[in-house]
């Protein structure tokens, strides 16, 4: 045996307890931020990262806050005597602020505007239409030692379940998306149009069915094409009713047409010729794809449409001595495929420098051979997503600038979901614009668009039934589908910049108030505090244990002024000093998370 080895080892089994090697600190530890509750399992690779989580630990602040929407909560706030009821309930069960929605989706507010119609009446609920209960709440929120801020819908003007908003009388500053005609292309380049549906045969169109019972009862006569996997003609038959039907490769479908759209088809038969598919660009107002959001989202980039929010978050800050105002998750575009009017590609076009070709140098919607669609980007798609991000970003500062000017000190806020990686598609960057992360799209002009640091804090929607990572391993199921997965990654990507707090979603929790307190614990844990949505999710059977949970009083880090900007300064200083943050880590939330 060498000597050093010999050496080694009797160092090692002759080594006092103390000289030993320190064991390894356990990657889950039991967490309880909130003592009163039992603690849950937390990941400690993931939680305690950051100046602003280390400081409101040490000074005690913890965010305990409540929504109460417009509509779903009309007849718990239509009276003086219920808004009285409502602010000493909640005082009682140790909230330390209060969200009221003042503006829903629908375009209505709940005061008396200058500006906007009066909501008076949902699903047979109403709101008297003399009675203004914006002040009543201020008046008891503040009397309660409640926060109080006012939650406005920036860009959607309609719901499209009712079909109510002013929003449908200006179609002009609707948001316009960019749809597609499906086509089969003939290798001539004719093309004729594809059913809008997988399995169904439309008048006029060429059908794709993977089922071959879904062929219509009333398709008699037509031609049929066997396609492979690929998208290449297995064989193409002459199809009559009660003759043989044809055999679909496995993974491939069937292309099927009547009259014209059959001799179309049997110009293509050739077997393993590829059968084209193709998409041609339609641009339509969402008004007129009612199918796609509740909300009626309108044209961020129109001047009118941003003159609009102004004026409306102005008249709320003016009239009201709201401690900051809030904006709900309608704060972005309405989608991937949104917005492809002919003025927010003149300003693309103008960041550029250059006249492109619309929209494919942006990006190419694809249809696949069973009807999915796909993205091909263009040459410009990562600027398109940069300048996109950039102009929430401006608007923000823009409103961040408006309630100063209107009424000093009042804050800014804002809730989105927590799943980071899918908020390119819908254009808004909440995160800080000097984190680094892995996500994919996140390319340098991209991170420049962060609005962190322009608002005093952020709530992410961590609406989930699994309070932790560990619980989720424990039934084999997804861990990034947790309040702590969602409300860690929320916390590193505002790196420092805001106060981040995770939403729970009293919905999610069926009827379970043991389940409340592990996700209450898993969002203290996770980040700087907790927003629960909302009043109307039979909140009721909740109170005991929000009582025991917030038992011990709490200040909300938001309200220590200019505390965050100490945390900006420390975490600029420990930038500039060449410290480096630990890896962010990715678990891949649900899509939809909370908006």
């Amino acid at each position: 045996m060498p000597v050093f080895v010999s050496l080694l080892i009797a160092s090692l089994l002759n080594a006092k307890p103390d000289e030993k090697a320190a064991a390894p600190r356990p990657r889950f530890e039991l967490a309880s931020p909130l003592p009163a509750l039992p603690g849950v399992m937390m990941d400690s690779h993931l939680n305690g990262v950051g100046l602003a989580q280390q400081t409101a630990r040490a000074q005690g602040l913890q965010a305990r806050i409540l929504w109460v929407d417009a509509t779903a909560n009309i007849d718990r706030y239509n009276t003086p005597e219920k808004i009285q009821t409502l602010m000493a309930r909640v005082q009682k069960a140790g909230f330390n602020t209060v969200v009221l929605d003042v503006k829903p989706i629908s375009g209505q507010v709940i005061y008396p505007s200058a500006l906007a119609p009066k909501l008076t009446e949902w699903r047979g609920k109403t709101l008297p239409a003399d009675f203004d209960p914006v002040p009543h709440f201020i008046t008891n929120a503040k009397q309660h030692g409640l926060g109080i801020y006012a939650s406005l819908n920036a860009f959607s003007e309609g719901h499209r379940m009712f079909l109510v908003g002013p929003g449908y009388a200006k179609t002009d500053q609707q948001t316009i998306l960019y749809e597609t005609q499906n086509v089969v292309k003939s290798t001539d380049g004719k093309t004729f149009p594809l059913a809008t549906k997988l399995d169904t045969l439309q008048p006029g169109t060429v059908g794709v069915f993977t089922n071959l019972s879904k062929l219509p009862a009333d398709f008699t006569e037509g031609f049929i094409l066997t396609l492979r996997p690929n998208g290449r003609v297995a064989d193409g038959y002459q199809f009559v009713k009660g003759g043989p039907m044809p055999t679909m490769p496995r993974g491939g479908s069937l292309v099927v047409g009547a009259g014209d759209a059959g001799e179309f088809l049997a110009d293509s038969a050739e077997p393993g010729r590829l059968v084209q598919f193709d998409t041609k660009p339609l641009y339509v107002p969402i008004s007129e794809r009612p199918e796609q959001q509740y909300p009626l989202m309108m044209n961020i980039n129109h001047p009118a449409v941003q003159q609009y929010a102004f004026d409306i978050a102005s008249e709320v800050v003016r009239n009201y001595a709201f401690d900051g105002i809030i904006y709900d998750d309608r704060l972005r575009y309405a989608g991937i495929n949104a917005d492809f009017s002919d003025l927010t590609k003149k300003l693309f076009e103008e960041q550029i420098g250059k006249a492109i070709n619309w929209p494919d140098d942006v990006f190419k919607f694809t249809v696949n051979p069973n009807l999915s669609r796909g993205q091909k980007p263009g040459p410009y798609y990562d600027e398109w997503m940069a300048f996109r991000a950039d102009r929430i970003r401006q608007f923000v500062a823009g409103i961040r600038t408006q309630i100063a000017k209107v009424r000093p000190g009042t804050q800014l806020g804002i809730y989105a979901g927590s799943w980071y990686g899918e908020y390119p598609n819908i254009g808004s960057n909440w995160a800080s614009d000097a984190v680094a992360s892995g996500f994919w799209f996140s390319t340098p002009a991209y991170q420049k668009t962060g609005f962190a640091s322009e608002i005093d804090f952020f709530i992410s929607g961590c609406y989930y039934p699994v309070p932790t990572i560990h619980e989720a391993m424990s039934r084999g199921a997804n861990p990034g589908l947790t309040v702590e997965a969602a409300g860690a990654l929320t916390n590193r990507m505002v790196g420092d910049q805001t106060w981040a707090y995770a939403g729970i979603a009293l919905s999610t929790l069926n009827n379970d108030p043991e389940v409340l307190g592990d996700v209450l614990q898993a969002a203290c844990a996770s980040t700087q505090g907790v927003m629960v949505f909302d009043l109307s999710h039979d909140i009721d059977q909740y109170w005991d244990t929000f009582e025991r949970a917030f038992a011990l009083p709490r200040p909300a880090p938001h309200s220590v002024r200019g505390l965050i900007s100490d945390v900006r300064r420390k975490r600029a200083a420990y930038r500039a000093a060449g410290k480096a943050d630990p890896p962010v880590i990715i678990i891949a939330g649900g899509a939809g998370t909370g908006q």
